[in-house]
């Protein structure tokens, strides 16, 4: 998604929850980062920080979100929530967030959508901001859909998952 964002011009923010102790962002994905994008820590769950809200204010025109990331039941589910209440469209992708358990992120996407997400997918989502094939960079969003992607089956939040107690 990085690419994407980087090819149509989407501004990127990136957070890292306590670096300290988890890690920084992963090289493959960092390697990827413009410049000016630098990871921001953070030790709260939902990542919108102070330095998230200013670079969400810093684009008011903008009022949707792709949001990505690890811990779908905790941390995008607490940053989707935030950025719904202070009035964004959320579309989560599907293929772009995960969870220790496969059960936790289907709970995570459920949730999302019970309090007003969207559930995508990478490719839906670039060839929705792309609206049409003679748009300026659809070569370059074609060319990286044709890329190899890891094939992920994530749980869909179609119905409440079951538990398995």
């Amino acid at each position: 998604m990085i690419r994407g964002a980087n090819a149509l011009s989407i501004p990127v923010v990136v957070t890292e929850q306590y670096p300290e102790r988890f890690g920084a962002t992963a090289r493959e994905l960092s390697a990827l980062l413009k410049p000016t994008c630098k990871a921001i820590p953070k030790t709260t769950f939902s990542m919108v920080v102070p330095e998230v809200a200013e670079v969400l204010a810093s684009h008011p025109t903008r009022r949707t979100v792709l949001l990505t990331g690890i811990e779908a039941q905790v941390c995008v589910f607490q940053t989707a929530l935030d950025l719904i209440g202070r009035g964004y469209e959320v579309h989560v992708l599907a293929d772009g967030v995960s969870s220790s358990r496969a059960f936790d992120c289907s709970v995570g996407l459920w949730r999302m959508t019970q309090h007003g997400a969207l559930v995508s997918c990478y490719e839906m989502a670039l060839l929705e901001l792309m609206r049409d094939s003679r748009a300026p960079n659809f070569k370059v969003i074609s060319e990286l859909l044709k890329k190899p992607r890891p094939e992920r089956l994530p749980s869909l939040p179609l119905a409440p998952p079951q538990s398995k107690l």
